[in-house]
């Protein structure tokens, strides 16, 4: 962060990047999950148990898993960027001096 820079550019441009760090690991994430709980839908599925009703079931658990997959992943992100972001201050402050 540039020392030349307004407060509010810095702040913005901390919260932008934390906002695109979290929607890329929330994506990887859903998709993670939703890969997983297809496996765990296949093999828990009852054998005379009907095709539509074993896709619905996946596609439920693979919602709530995504869900909050995502809310941790966002929640993550969140702290690791605000981390980030005072680390490289505090850098920038020790390379001047």
């Amino acid at each position: 962060m540039d020392d030349d820079k307004p407060i509010t550019a810095q702040v913005m441009e901390t919260m932008t990047t934390a906002v695109e760090a979290t929607k890329d690991a929330a994506v990887s994430a859903v998709k993670k999950v939703k890969k997983a709980a297809k496996k765990v839908a296949k093999k828990a599925a009852p054998k005379k148990a009907s095709k539509k009703k074993a896709k619905k079931a996946a596609k439920k658990a693979a919602k709530k898993s995504s869900k909050k997959a995502a809310k941790k992943s966002a929640k993550k992100a969140a702290k690791k960027s605000g981390k980030k972001a005072t680390k490289s201050k505090k850098k920038a402050k020790k390379a001047k001096r």
